[in-house]
C-alpha cells in the first residue's frame, strides 16, 4: 500500500509503514519530520482527518548532564537521554559491544538517582540474565522477525523477510501466522 493524502485515517491504520516512509510522506505534504514514529504517525492521521498541520511535535527535553564531564559517581538525572557522550561513556567502561537497549533505557531513565556506576551493573545483570526483552508495538518488524523464526527452525533471514514483506502489504494486523509461509512456494 503506497501512503498518499488520499488515505482515510481508518485505512492508513490499518496498514504498516516504516518510519522513512512516514517521513518521506510528511516532507512531500509540508509536515514536520521530526520526532518518534508514534508521533509521526499521530500527526499524519490529524493531517489525513483534518487536512492541516495542528499537532506540533513533541520537543526533547534538556538534559542537565549533557555538557558536564560523565564519571562513574556521577548521578544519572532527571530526564536521562541516550545521548553520543554517554554512549560514548558506555563504550569505554563496558566495551564496543555496548548497546543501549530498551529494558536498559527505560532503567536509566526510572533511576535518575542512581550512578554510572550502578547502570554498569544492571547493564550486565540484564546482558546476563538471558531473558528476552518486549518488544514494543511500534518496532512491529523486529516482533514479527522474532515471532518466525521462533516457528520456522532451519527458515533463513531472507525467508522472513519476503513473509515481512507480504504481510505489511495486507491490510490488519502484521503478526507472523503460519499462513504467511504460502508466499515462500
Amino acid at each position: 500500500m503506497e501512503l498518499t493524502k488520499d488515505l482515510n485515517p481508518d485505512e492508513f491504520g490499518e496498514y504498516y509503514f516504516l518510519k522513512e516512509e512516514l517521513k518521506d510522506f510528511c516532507r512531500k505534504e509540508g509536515l514536520k519530520v521530526s520526532g518518534s514514529k508514534g508521533e509521526l504517525e499521530e500527526r499524519i492521521i490529524h493531517y489525513l482527518s483534518t487536512g492541516d498541520e495542528l499537532i506540533k511535535p513533541k520537543t526533547a527535553q534538556s538534559h542537565s548532564q549533557e555538557s558536564s564531564e560523565i564519571s562513574l559517581d556521577s548521578r544519572l538525572g532527571e530526564n536521562f537521554g541516550c545521548s553520543e557522550d554517554k554512549r560514548e561513556f558506555f563504550e569505554r567502561e563496558i566495551g564496543k559491544g555496548f548497546k543501549f537497549k530498551v529494558k536498559f533505557q527505560k532503567w536509566l531513565k526510572s533511576n535518575p538517582n542512581r550512578t554510572y556506576r550502578d547502570a554498569i551493573e544492571v547493564y550486565h545483570e540484564i546482558q546476563n540474565s538471558g531473558e528476552k526483552t518486549r518488544i514494543d508495538k511500534q518496532f512491529q518488524y523486529n516482533q514479527y522477525i522474532r515471532d518466525f523464526f521462533e516457528n520456522n527452525d532451519g527458515r533463513s533471514l531472507d525467508d522472513a523477510i519476503k513473509c515481512w514483506k507480504f504481510k505489511k502489504s495486507l491490510k490488519g494486523h502484521n503478526r507472523y501466522e503460519e499462513s504467511d509461509l504460502e508466499i515462500l512456494k
